[in-house]
Formats: C-alpha cells, structure tokens, sequence
C-alpha cells in the first residue's frame, strides 16, 4: 500500500540513567489510525536522551522502509529532541550530535515535529518496555491492538464559541503582520524563498511605520518573530525599534518557494507554463517546478507554530511573515479545506489575529486588519 503522509511515535526509557535502556517506534497511518510498522529493542547501557534519539532514529527508519514516498508527522514525549530536532534548541551534549545528524539524515524536507503528553505516546512507551521485559515484538501488532484510541472531539459549535466564556488558562495570541509592499507586490509577481529576494519600496516602508504605530497603541507584544526574507525583516525591524523588542528570525516563517515561477506574473506563468499551473491549482500536493507544494509549506508552518506555542505559553507574539503562512493559519483554524487559500486575498501590512488555547482549540480573532 501506498501512503502520502504517516506519524512516526518514538521513545526511548533507561532503567537507571544510565542503566538498562530500550527504544520503542512505530508507523502509524493518520487516516486510519493503522500502525504499518513497529520495532523495540534493547540498547545495553544507556542514557534516557540516547534511548529516545534511538527510537527515533529506527522511527524514521521504518518510514522510509515501509512509506518511502510519504511525508512524516513525528510526535515524541521528549520535548529536549523535539526541539532540537525543529532546530529551536542547540545540541550541546557529544552523545546527541551523531544520533540527531544520523535522525536529520533519515528525515524528509518538511518533517513536522511535535511534542505529545506522555500519555499520548503510550504505544511507543510499551514498546520501549516490553523490549526492556524480554516480550516479542512483531512487526505488525494484532488487529486489535491496532485500533486507534477514540478520543470525543469538540462539536463544531463547541469550538466555534471556544473563548466567549470565562478562560480558565490565557490563550497564546499570535498576532500575524504581512510585510510592507516590495515592487514585486505591486506588480503581483511571485516571490518566494530563492526568488530575488526584494526590499520594501516606499509604499512598504510607509506601511511598516504605519503598523509599527498601531501596535505601539495596542501596546502586550512580548516577542517578534520574523521570516529571514528581506522585506519580512526590513518590516519588522521598523516594529521592533518602535515597540522596543528585539527581533527573532526563524527561517520556518519563510515565504513558500515557488520555483521557476518567481518573479513572473500569474499572466507570464499561465503562457510560459500552463499545464503545470493547471496541475497547482487543482491540488495543493503539487510544487511549481523546482518549488515547493502549499501542503508542504502547512507542514512547515505547523512546526512553526507549535514552536512559538512551546516557547511562548499565554503570552503575545508578532509573527512578521508572508501571504501563504498567515492563509494557512487562517484554513487551519477555521478547519477549511486547504483549496480556500486560493480564495483568500491579503493586503501587504495587514493584521491577523489568533488565538490558541492550551486544549489545543484556537480562534480566529481578526483578519487582514489594515493598520
């Protein structure tokens, strides 16, 4: 069977730190919730964070094995290699560097890291365990074992009103500022990450200002958060001044990559290369030539956020990023089919305003709010 997308559960325990030490993964099918694959072994002597790199490693491993072809959610207990592993955390220890290039390796472009409760990441834990207790694993578990565990989601209604009562936790607002006109925004070209790269003409920088005083007067921002692009930073280094804070890049933030198709129009694209643009339009899977599908530019974004998320818990953050990102915040929170990003239009130097709360439910709060 073919997959197009699986979720890597890893852990790794010692019994002793160091002391005996296992790893247990598996390959889980996300519509399903069929675990493909699944391994646990002994590791002898062994550290907590060695057994659990371990276990993503053979994670990965099985993916590749068993889904070669499909990208890959992993979600782990361990929030030391999630975050290392998103690059949001340094490696200091000289045990760790060798497993996470050998993980980096084994990972695809775009690999989405989560972290999970320990009790939801139960399965790769009794793995790790039954190899510690000598018991058999196959490859595949029973059928039964195989069931996903149903968890009661919130109605629709449930979380569409999510946030108009009392809350019992504050929310982490994410506050996303589009970047200031380029004369590529003007002329509606498309430019993505390894396109030209431009600077905010005057009209941008008009229009940073512009947000920078807007944001002065709304006044809570804790952190900025910039894409690496020039127009991105350029716009949030007239904040930041403004605001006081100090800038973050984080290259997650990036504008899509488009190709071969950045700096044309959507006109020269259209005569230059209509079969491939039909094919983008029809499904959100397929890249430009040479660039990179708007699903895995979700995946990306995903990790971003739940970064932020970890990093930033009830507090304000002002993301400074692009078009495709904020769209595609906007479609996940309000569940919408990921082909209504190409019917969402956004002016440069726009607000938008979510929140997320710690049960995972989040609202949209305002969108494209000119300064």
């Amino acid at each position: 069977m073919s997959y197009t997308h699986v979720i890597v559960e890893a852990d790794g325990g010692s019994r002793g730190n160091p002391g005996p030490a296992a790893y247990g993964a598996l390959v889980r099918d996300p519509a399903t919730g069929e675990v493909i694959a699944q391994d646990g072994k002994t590791l002898g002597v062994a550290t907590n964070n060695v057994a659990e790199y371990s276990g993503l490693i053979a994670g990965l491993e099985l993916a590749r094995e068993y889904a070669p072809d499909a990208s890959i959610e992993v979600r782990m207990d361990s929030k030391l290699v999630i975050e290392q592993m998103a690059g949001r955390w340094k490696i200091k220890h000289p045990d760790m560097k060798p497993l996470a290039i050998k993980a980096q390796g084994l990972a695809p472009f775009g690999t989405e890291w989560t972290w999970v409760p320990r009790a939801q990441n139960s399965a790769a834990d009794a793995l790790a365990n039954n190899a510690l207790d000598g018991v058999p694993i196959p490859l595949k578990p029973e059928p039964a074992a195989a069931k996903p565990v149903v968890v009661k989601e919130p109605s629709d209604q449930a979380k569409a009103m999510r946030g108009w009562g009392a809350e019992v936790e504050p929310p982490t607002q994410l506050i996303f500022l589009r970047h200031g006109e380029t004369p590529h925004t003007a002329e509606k070209r498309f430019s993505g990450l390894g396109g030209d790269n431009p600077s905010l003409s005057e009209t941008g920088r008009a229009q940073a200002a512009a947000a920078a005083e807007f944001l002065a007067r709304r006044g809570g921002i804790d952190a900025i958060v910039s894409s690496p692009m020039r127009r991105t930073q350029e716009t949030a280094a007239v904040v930041g001044q403004k605001l006081g804070v100090e800038v973050v890049v984080d290259d997650s933030w990036v504008e899509c990559s488009f190709g071969d198709w950045d700096g044309h129009t959507f006109a020269e694209v259209q005569e230059k290369w209509p079969d491939a643009l039909g094919a983008w339009m029809e499904s959100t899977t397929v890249a430009p030539p040479g660039g990179e599908s708007f699903d895995t530019c979700a995946r990306r974004a995903r990790s971003a956020r739940d970064g932020l998320l970890t990093r930033y818990p009830g507090k304000t953050v002002l993301v400074v990023t692009h078009v495709t990102p904020i769209k595609l915040m906007v479609r996940s929170v309000l569940q919408a089919p990921m082909a209504s990003i190409f019917r969402m239009e956004m002016r440069p130097a726009t607000l938008t305003e979510i929140h997320w709360y710690a049960d995972g439910l989040a609202s949209l709060k305002s969108y494209n709010v000119v300064p």
